[in-house]
């Protein structure tokens, strides 16, 4: 089968006036990085050794198969949330913080399908597969990269309110579920008769 060729435009723009965020694609090196899926190569911003300080630490999930974490990455994961700095990870990616040790004794979850590979891999973790995502301290672990997104939602509604989330998953068409799964996170919306109607609109508030 012939590789599809997928193209993706890149420019600079702002969506809303909303919280400021810098991101930091962190190597070992500055490097360029293979990625696994669909030939796409990325170059860090910064490297383990030259990062500043950050808030916040996402953790993605690769492919468990053929993958160990580089040891100046699990160090970088270690100093990072023994200084209490928050970690977010997205499917997969519980599995490399667990390999780190950071998560012996705590509760997290990882993608559904590699559970009960990685729950038998580090059993030191109190996995469960009860929630989507997993608050245990300064460490939230995503089931899936739409968890994930469901997690992160969530915290921006904890942290900067009820109405930046909704204007940024309005702007995205993107309702976030809770951690049960359930979509309950944005205001309900019901018709002349009490019945409820579907949140997939722009608009969330009524005028």
């Amino acid at each position: 089968m012939a590789t599809v060729q997928f193209g993706i435009l890149a420019y600079a723009y702002q969506v809303i006036d909303a919280p400021q965020f810098t991101f930091h694609h962190i190597g070992v090196t500055r490097d360029p990085v293979k990625l696994g899926t669909g030939q796409m190569t990325i170059i860090p911003t910064t490297s383990v050794d030259d990062c500043p300080e950050l808030d916040i630490l996402l953790v993605p999930g690769p492919y468990l198969g053929n993958f160990d974490l580089h040891p100046k990455h699990a160090d970088f994961i270690r100093k990072h949330v023994a200084a209490g700095k928050l970690l977010f990870t997205s499917c997969t990616g519980a599995s490399l913080v667990a390999s780190t040790g950071v998560l012996n004794g705590k509760a997290a979850t990882v993608n559904n399908i590699e559970f009960d590979w990685v729950q038998n891999r580090w059993p030191q973790v109190n996995w469960t597969r009860e929630k989507k995502w997993v608050i245990d301290g300064n460490i939230w672990t995503g089931s899936g990269a739409v968890a994930a997104m469901d997690m992160v939602a969530y915290w921006l509604k904890e942290n900067y309110g009820l109405p930046v989330l909704i204007q940024a998953a309005s702007t995205l068409d993107y309702e976030p579920r809770d951690a049960d799964g359930l979509f309950n996170v944005l205001p309900q919306r019901y018709d002349s008769k009490g019945e409820k109607t579907s949140t997939h609109v722009f608009k969330y508030y009524d005028s």
